[in-house]
């Protein structure tokens, strides 16, 4: 997610830059990222472009393949239904770990991430809308007070970018997002862990499902 590792200088323009083509779609999965045409387009060092390439593979968006190097991350069907299964499990037990009824604290800051997410929604601006989601979903997931289980659920939210990413111009799509999270902050006010859990886990299927579709339709030449 974006603003996950603190660069510095040129080196996190680079990151930032190469994060935001591939989250919001400029540079397709599978594109090859070749070190000699990234140094024609950043002022950088051959250094920088590498410890560029090295930050954004931790953050799951970049692969290494031997003698091929760097390229946007591609996951197959079978690899995004894995990764659900696990990112599924994870936010369940998350929330079934979840005091409930949350506190005033998590509910007023919950709410604030919520508004920001909300303006981000209707003004289309989708850096903020891809930042507000992950400190929505990573605060409230904070609050099951298992510092290695919330670990756990940021590294596959990082695994899964290519998918969510893949949503975030469908306003449709951002308007269910959006009514998913009001709803869950109603839910936390309350004393149904399994509510809130089953929330959690419907939450991921719209962009999960329409990733999977257009790899059916692109595969089937469609």
């Amino acid at each position: 997610m974006l603003n996950s590792f603190d660069y510095g200088g040129k080196e996190a323009d680079t990151v930032h830059a190469l994060e935001e083509d591939i989250i919001f779609g400029r540079l397709a999965p599978g594109t090859r990222l070749v070190e000699d045409v990234l140094l024609a387009r950043f002022p950088v060092s051959r250094h920088a472009i590498r410890q560029a390439l090295y930050q954004l593979e931790r953050l799951g968006i970049v692969t290494r393949e031997r003698n091929k190097g760097a390229m946007v991350r591609r996951l197959s069907p079978e690899e995004v239904r894995q990764i659900y299964e696990v990112r599924e499990m994870l936010q369940r037990q998350a929330a079934l770990m979840i005091p409930l009824p949350a506190g005033d604290a998590l509910i007023e800051e919950l709410m604030r991430v919520h508004r920001v997410y909300s303006s981000h929604v209707d003004s289309g601006y989708l850096r903020g809308i891809h930042e507000a989601n992950d400190r929505f979903h990573l605060t409230m997931f904070s609050a099951c007070g298992n510092a290695y289980l919330v670990s756990s659920i940021e590294h596959y939210m990082r695994l899964s970018l290519p998918v969510r990413a893949n949503s975030l111009a469908d306003r449709e799509k951002l308007e269910i997002s959006r009514q998913h999270h009001a709803m869950m902050i109603e839910a936390l006010q309350r004393r149904d862990n399994w509510v809130l859990a089953q929330l959690c886990v419907d939450h991921l299927q719209p962009s999960k499902a329409f990733y999977l579709q257009e790899i059916e339709t692109k595969a089937s030449g469609g």
